[in-house]
């Protein structure tokens, strides 16, 4: 099954709540009324979302219906498929062009932070590239032994030290194990826990300057790992986390299981912050980029690809 069709896939319990909805509230319908956008309003509310995104998304409607003088369902639901895309756009892209390059990945245990850094190095490593894993979230022994786990089903490097260690001196070694075995991509299991903010803004800033140092021109990411089925609650997760960390984008897990995947709009609108990857399924390949665009299309309509994007 291409990766377009898991997406697809995965969002239908999203889809079935939030766009069958929306086809139930424009059923029958011969003019686009104030009722309409209220429906919608509160559909995209308990999809998750996020208010403030809702109402966006209501105004910019109102605005093309009335500019573009739109009446059939068909055309309605075109424009709102449109209008999410242009939300979730701008910053999505990765770029990792120096080598080597250095990801930093953090969230809490239970979001599928271990199993996604082993996704993500097998799709960068499907692309021809050389990555090396650091296992830098030393808190638990179970972190370090999961990762191990997925280096191997990978077919990826790692660098560990045991639990308990500092992270910092993790990322130091695995930064210079990917120096001398000339990876095109360092990936670092940091931080799984909120702990306290200031421990671990101390933790991150430490790993920061050891990066700065070791590798300072290197192109680097600060990922996110959010799990999609806690809705509102992943916002909350990532302003508690943002307060701490320099985050630069979103891994957006679990999509497959939830019908709250509107969060991708809450995070992107109300965060200021791009998903840049999303997991669909336990699959060791169920891990791509983000395309707004096919979110999109996904999020409203049952078309499929037969190949991947």
């Amino acid at each position: 099954m291409g990766f377009f069709n898991k997406l697809n896939k995965g969002l239908k319990k999203t889809r079935d709540n939030m766009s069958g909805a929306i086809n139930s509230a424009l059923y029958g319908k011969n003019e686009i009324d104030d009722e309409f956008y209220d429906d919608l309003e509160e559909i995209l509310i308990m999809a998750d979302v996020g208010v403030n995104t809702a109402e966006e998304i209501v105004s910019r409607l109102r605005d093309a219906v009335f500019k573009k003088n739109l009446h059939r369902a068909k055309d309605v639901q075109e424009e709102i498929k449109n209008i999410v895309s242009d939300i979730l756009s701008g910053g999505e892209e990765v770029d990792m062009i120096t080598i080597p390059s250095v990801i930093l990945v953090i969230g809490v245990n239970g979001v599928g932070k271990t199993t996604s850094i082993g996704k993500l190095a097998a799709m960068f490593k499907s692309e021809g590239k050389k990555v090396i894993l650091g296992a830098a979230d030393t808190f638990r022994a179970a972190a370090i032994d999961q990762l191990e786990i997925w280096a191997e089903r990978a077919g990826v490097d790692i660098v560990k030290h045991k639990e308990g260690a500092d992270p910092a001196a993790v990322v130091y070694d695995t930064i210079e194990a990917g120096k001398a075995r000339n990876a095109d991509i360092i990936i670092c299991d940091t931080a799984g826990r909120l702990h306290n903010k200031k421990n671990l803004m101390e933790e991150l800033s430490k790993i920061y300057r050891i990066m700065d140092r070791q590798l300072p021109y290197a192109d680097r990411e600060i990922l996110l790992v959010l799990d999609a089925t806690t809705g509102q609650n992943a916002i909350q997760q990532a302003k508690e986390f943002m307060e701490a960390a320099e985050v630069t984008g979103i891994i957006l897990t679990k999509l497959d299981g939830t019908a709250k995947g509107g969060v991708v709009l809450a995070i992107k609108n109300d965060l200021k912050v791009p998903v840049k990857f999303t997991g669909v399924g336990e699959g060791i390949d169920d891990m791509r980029a983000f395309v707004p665009k096919d979110f999109a299309e996904s999020l409203f309509s049952e078309k499929t690809k037969d190949e991947d994007d």
